[in-house]
C-alpha cells in the first residue's frame, strides 16, 4: 500500500448494505438455517431504507465531518436538501428496491458461520443507522468476528509480525465490509492500513502472532474470500508497533494508479507466474544475451523502492507514485512493442492492474506477472536474482534479505541503504544518509531543505507536513526509457 488511507469514517456512514458481513452469501459460507423470526423483519427493512438514504448522499464540500449543513441528496436526477424529502421520494419510488433489499439482510441476518463465534453482548461490535426520526437502530455484526477470549494481547505483544494481503474480488457494499474490518482489527489489537473497495480488498496489519493467526482464519471463513487461501498472506517480523496507528476506509481503488477500475479490469491482467516458473525465466534471461534484447524484465514500484534492492537485469521506471506508472506506460510505449514483459512488485497487487493497463495498449508479446511478488519469491529464493533489500510501507522501511547493498549515501557515496525521514518537518521525503554523515547534521533530502531545517531549528517552528518538498518538483514526472 503506497499512500496513508483516509480518516476512518464514522460508523454512521456505512453505505447501501446487506447485512452483517455487507454481502450475499456465496459459495463456501455455510449453509443457512432457520429464519431468525418475524420480529427480525422490521428492523432489516429499516436497515435497508437507511443504508439507501446513505448510498444518496452527496457532500458539498470536501470536508469528511459532514453536518446536516453541508450534505445533500441526489436521486433520479433531483437534487433533496431535505432529509424528509428524500425519505419521501425513497418512499414512493424506490420501495420495490428497498424490500428487495430487505429480504436479502433478512436472509443474512439467519446465516452463521461455524469457524467463528457470534458475540451477541458486544455493543462495541454494532452498526448504528441514524433513522429520519433521530432514534438509532443497531445491527450486530459479530457473526464474523472470531472468538479472542483467550487472547492476552498484553502479554503476546512482543512476538508480533505483519501481514500483507489483497483480493481483487467484486464487494457490492464496501462500505459493511469497511465497518467489519474495523471492528476485527479493533478487537485483535492491530494496527496498520485496509483499503477496500468495489473491485477487493488490500491490507497490511501488525499484531501479536496469535492475533494475525486467528485475522487470517476469519478472512478465510468470509464468503467473500473463500478464493483466498494461507499462502495470500504474507508474513513477516513485526508487529503492531511497525504503524502509527490503524487506517481503514473505502476507495475508488484498491491500489492507486488513477484509472478507473471500470476502464481497466483487475480481471484483464497478465499472466500469473509462481515463484518457482518466475525464477526459471530469470535463469534464462541471465544466461542469453538475446533473450534479453526481447525481454523486459519491469519493475511496478517507486524509484525510492527500487534504489535499495531490485532484480538483476531490471527496468526500474524513475517514478515516484504508481499513479505515474499508466503515463510511463504511454511515454514509453514504443519500447515495449514486440516484447515479452515480466513484471513484479512488492506483493503482486501493483501488478494486477498495472498488467492489465500495459496489455491494454496491444504491443506487447506476452505480459507475464509474478504471483506474490517479491515478498513470496525470497521466500523460495533468499539468495536468487533479488538483491538488497525489500522496501515496505511502515516503520521498519524495508527488510533485509542478503547482505548485498546495492544503494548509497547521498552525500559521501558510501554503500549505505538504511532510510530515515527528511529532518525537515515540512518534508515527507526519505532519505539515505549514512551514520557519518548523519553525524555532520547531513540528515536532510536536498540542500533547500537542509537550509530550510537550520531556519526552522533557529525558530523552533513545526509547519505541517507536505506531500513533497522542492527538490521533489524537479523531478522529471514520467521519465523516457533508454533504448537498448
Amino acid at each position: 500500500m503506497e499512500t496513508l488511507l483516509q480518516p476512518e469514517l464514522d460508523v454512521e456512514s456505512c453505505d447501501a448494505g446487506r447485512g452483517p458481513g455487507g454481502v450475499p452469501a456465496r459459495g463456501g459460507g455455510g449453509g443457512p438455517r432457520a429464519h431468525p423470526g418475524r420480529r427480525h423483519r422490521g428492523p432489516a427493512r429499516k436497515w435497508a431504507f437507511a443504508l439507501f438514504i446513505k448510498s444518496r448522499q452527496v457532500s458539498k464540500s470536501s470536508n469528511p465531518e459532514l453536518d446536516e449543513e453541508n450534505i445533500h441528496w441526489e436521486c433520479c436526477g433531483q437534487q433533496f436538501d431535505k432529509e424528509v424529502c428524500i425519505h419521501k421520494h425513497v418512499g414512493n419510488e424506490h420501495m420495490s428496491e428497498v424490500l428487495q433489499e430487505t429480504e436479502a439482510i433478512f436472509k443474512l441476518l439467519g446465516q452463521k458461520k461455524s469457524k467463528l463465534t457470534r458475540k451477541h453482548d458486544s455493543t462495541d461490535n454494532k452498526i448504528a443507522l441514524s433513522q429520519h426520526n433521530k432514534m438509532k437502530e443497531e445491527f450486530d455484526i459479530s457473526t464474523w468476528l472470531p472468538d479472542t477470549s483467550d487472547i492476552n494481547f498484553d502479554l503476546a505483544s512482543a512476538a508480533g509480525e505483519v501481514l500483507l494481503y489483497y483480493s481483487y474480488c467484486d464487494i457490492e457494499e464496501p462500505q459493511v465490509i469497511c465497518e467489519w474490518q474495523k471492528a476485527l482489527c479493533r478487537q485483535l489489537h492491530f494496527t496498520g492500513k485496509v483499503r477496500i473497495s468495489k473491485e477487493g480488498i488490500n491490507g497490511t496489519v501488525g499484531g501479536c502472532k496469535m492475533a494475525t493467526e486467528l485475522y487470517v482464519q476469519t478472512m478465510l471463513s468470509h464468503p467473500l474470500f473463500q478464493s483466498m487461501s494461507m499462502e495470500d498472506f504474507k508474513r513477516s517480523a513485526g508487529g503492531a508497533h511497525c504503524f502509527q496507528d490503524l487506517r481503514v476506509g473505502v476507495f475508488k481503488e484498491v491500489v492507486p494508479m488513477g484509472v478507473d477500475p471500470e476502464k481497466i479490469s483487475y480481471k484483464d491482467a497478465g499472466i500469473h507466474l509462481t515463484p518457482e516458473e518466475f525464477h526459471r525465466k530469470l535463469e534464462v534471461l541471465s544466461n542469453n544475451a538475446q533473450i534479453r534484447k526481447d525481454t523486459i524484465l519491469l519493475d511496478c514500484r517507486n524509484f525510492y523502492e527500487s534504489k535499495i534492492g531490485s532484480f538483476q537485469h531490471c527496468l526500474a521506471p524513475n517514478i515516484r507514485k504508481f499513479s505515474y506508472f499508466p503515463d510511463y506506460i504511454d511515454t514509453n510505449l514504443d519500447c515495449f512493442k514486440g516484447k515479452q514483459v515480466l513484471m513484479y512488485c512488492t506483493g503482486g497487487i501493483r501488478c494486477e492492474r498495472g498488467s492489465a493497463y500495459l496489455r491494454s495498449k496491444d504491443v506487447c508479446k506476452e505480459v507475464y506477472q509474478l504471483k506474490g511478488g517479491i515478498h513470496k519469491y525470497l521466500e523460495q529464493f533468499p539468495s536468487g536474482f533479488y538483491r538488497g533489500k525489500l522496501f515496505v510501507f511502515d516503520n521498519r522501511y524495508a527488510i533485509s534479505v542478503n547482505d548485498d547493498i546495492i544503494s548509497e549515501c547521498r552525500y559521501c557515496g558510501a554503500p549505505w541503504d538504511e532510510y530515515k525521514l527528511c529532518s525537515t518537518a515540512s518534508c515527507c521525503q526519505l532519505v539515505l544518509s549514512c551514520l557519518h554523515c548523519r553525524e555532520k547534521g547531513l540528515v536532510a533530502c536536498c540542500a533547500v531543505c537542509q537550509e530550510k531545517g537550520k531556519a526552522s531549528s533557529e525558530t523552533q517552528s513545526r509547519p505541517l507536513r507536505k506531500e513533497q518538498c522542492e527538490c521533489t518538483e524537479k523531478r522529471v514526472r514520467i521519465p523516457v526509457m533508454l533504448p537498448h
